[in-house]
Order: C-alpha cells, then sequence, then structure tokens
C-alpha cells in the first residue's frame, strides 16, 4: 500500500504543505486562515508573544497547530540566538525559523550570519529552518550546521514578485538533501504551484494573505494550489529533462 505523502521536518509529521505566516494582518483573522488554509505551521514574531499592553497572538492561535517564531529584527547571529532562546523561554517550543537581515532596505537575508547562527541553535536542540538567499554553496553549509530545512527567497520579502530566483532553488531543490521550503515573494496561488511542480516541499506566504480582500478564501486557494502542484509533480511532472551546467568544449563540431 502507498504510504501517506508526509512533510517532515526535524523528525516530526505533518500532513500540510502550507506554512502561514502571520505577521501583517489581524489577530482576528489568524484562526480562519489557519482552518482554510489547513496550515499545521504559523510563523510567529516574538515581539508578538511577548506584550501586555496588546493582543498576545498566543491567544488566537488553534491548539494543535506548531508554532514557529522567527528571529525577525536580528542582525546577526548573536542576536538572532538571543530571540531563538526567548521563544523557547515563552512557550513556544524548539522550532526556529532564523531571518537575519543586515539590509534594511531589501530585507536580503545574511546568509553567513545564517549559518553561524543555525550551527549554535541546532547543536542546543532547536528545529532550525533558516531563511536564506538561494545559493547552493551557502545551502550546504546549512545542511552541515545542522539544518532542518532550507528556506529560499523567491523574491524580496513582501514583494509579491514570485519566482525570481527561480532556477537558483531547482538548484537547491536537486541537490540539498532536506525540504527546500520556498519562502517570501510568493504573491499569487499559481506561484504556489508553480513552485510545488518544480518539487519544492512546502511554502511560506504571508503578504499575499494580508492584501487579499478576503483572507480566509486567499488561504483556501492556496491550500488548493500547494496541493494541486505536490500531485503534479508526485505523478512526474518535469522530470524528463537534466538540469546543470556545461562547460564548452573547444572541439566540439570539429570533423574527425
Amino acid at each position: 500500500m502507498k504510504t501517506k505523502d508526509k512533510l517532515v521536518i526535524g523528525g516530526h509529521e505533518f500532513d500540510s504543505r502550507f506554512i502561514l505566516g502571520s505577521g501583517k494582518y489581524s489577530m482576528k483573522l489568524i484562526e480562519a486562515a489557519v482552518r482554510d488554509a489547513g496550515a499545521q505551521i504559523i510563523t510567529l514574531a516574538v515581539r508578538r508573544a511577548n506584550t501586555k499592553d496588546h493582543e498576545n497572538i498566543l491567544d488566537y492561535i488553534p491548539e494543535g497547530v506548531t508554532l514557529l517564531p522567527n528571529t525577525s529584527g536580528a542582525r546577526n547571529a548573536q542576536e538572532a540566538v538571543r530571540i531563538a532562546r526567548l521563544a523557547r523561554e515563552l512557550g513556544c517550543g524548539n522550532f526556529v525559523k532564523v531571518e537575519i537581515m543586515r539590509d534594511s532596505k531589501y530585507l536580503l537575508p545574511d546568509n553567513q550570519e545564517t549559518i553561524k547562527a543555525t550551527e549554535i541553535l541546532a547543536k542546543e536542540g532547536f528545529v532550525v529552518m533558516p531563511y536564506m538567499y538561494p545559493d547552493l554553496n551557502a545551502a550546504r553549509d546549512l545542511v552541515n550546521a545542522g539544518a532542518s530545512c532550507v528556506m529560499p527567497l523567491a523574491s524580496p520579502i513582501g514583494s509579491n514578485k514570485g519566482l525570481a530566483t527561480k532556477e537558483f532553488i531547482q538548484i537547491l531543490i536537486d541537490e540539498i538533501d532536506l525540504p527546500i521550503i520556498v519562502d517570501a515573494g510568493i504573491g499569487k496561488p499559481s506561484q504556489a504551484c508553480e513552485a510545488m511542480e518544480m518539487g519544492a516541499a512546502a511554502i511560506m506566504a504571508n503578504t499575499a494573505l494580508a492584501t487579499a480582500g478576503d483572507l480566509p478564501m486567499m488561504a483556501a486557494a492556496f491550500r488548493q494550489a500547494i496541493e494541486a502542484g505536490r500531485k503534479a509533480y508526485l505523478s512526474g511532472l518535469g522530470r524528463v529533462l537534466t538540469r546543470g551546467a556545461s562547460a564548452s568544449d573547444p572541439l566540439t563540431g570539429f570533423l574527425h
């Protein structure tokens, strides 16, 4: 009998391949978004959980959902590690999404500092999910550092520009033996579907839902698109092509 297709991150199994961001919309919509997206993992910023004067996001997330605190705001590995430890002390569990950005204009991740933080946190028992610029060498270093997956950006965070880094993400999917979760820049369900057709293990989206007129409906659309893309990939879509670079041969075309 064929086993059920599962997403496995750090030894934990999930049925859903949609990771829901929660940073840009009303907390009152979180429960509906989780339900309609079918999400089993939801990100949260520690600053939204550690507050007395404002609403606490932990009061709105349904039971049974895995919390994925992020280190948003960290500018180096030291700050990211501090935020991750704080999140665990607040009861958010051992999952952490490492986000380190020195660049405040484009919000591009600092791969080298991300590798440093990943190594420290993995040794402390965290399930580390690092957000990174899609570079094969950096991804390999993240694997060696103990990452549980790799989360390359599709395009600049919050831009909704889709798979601007498609070819580089495909290289990671082909070469890295960890789940590749496409994060940042996915603005439409069709883009999420395309990433899944490529072989991505999961999709994370936030802005596309937050800017939708009907957030629960958009969440459902993403869920269906991700499921369709996964089925297409499992059917063998796109695997007939041999990918990779090829150096020029100075003898090609010469007569013998």
